[in-house]
């Protein structure tokens, strides 16, 4: 049987669990029909690109699937029918890892890199840039010509 990639978007004020369970009706409705999922994977709540039914967060949940193309069809009508779906996409692959997919695998790294290392060089403490005035060469300049009381006087008379 051919294998396939089905990306699902739920809306936000769903749970985990009703999206699981829209999976799960997935699943008996494939098994009845000679097809199975071979992967599960639960994206997480997820900002969208653009609002999509008024929403801007959704559930995105990844199937892999092992089923015959009438099934594929089938399982498609009964998403669009399900008002809880925002949007699916289902392509046709070769093969279907078995490895974590690669927005599981870099919520991980982001994960381990807790710290981002030194500060860049050039910058004050507030991290503001150094401007032009900052230069040691002009802070030098600022007391010549200058008496006790802060007043410019050029002749550097009293």
């Amino acid at each position: 049987m051919p294998l396939y990639e089905c990306v699902l978007i739920a809306r936000n004020d769903v749970t985990q669990q009703q999206v699981e369970t829209v999976a799960d009706t997935i699943a008996t409705q494939l098994e009845g029909e000679g097809g199975a999922i071979k992967k599960r994977e639960y994206w997480g709540l997820r900002s969208l690109a653009y609002r999509i039914k008024k929403n801007r967060k959704g559930h995105y949940m990844l199937l892999g699937l092992d089923a015959p193309p009438a099934s594929i069809n089938e399982m498609e009508r009964q998403l669009g029918l399900n008002e809880d779906i925002l949007r699916f996409m289902t392509i046709r692959v070769e093969e279907i890892n078995d490895e974590p997919s690669a927005i599981l695998s870099r919520k991980s790294d982001d994960r381990e890199r807790s710290f981002r290392g030194p500060k860049p060089a050039g910058r004050f403490e507030s991290g503001r840039k150094r401007g032009f005035d900052d230069r040691e060469e002009f802070r030098a300049r600022d007391d010549f010509g200058r008496d006790e009381r802060g007043g410019f006087n050029p002749g550097g008379e009293e």
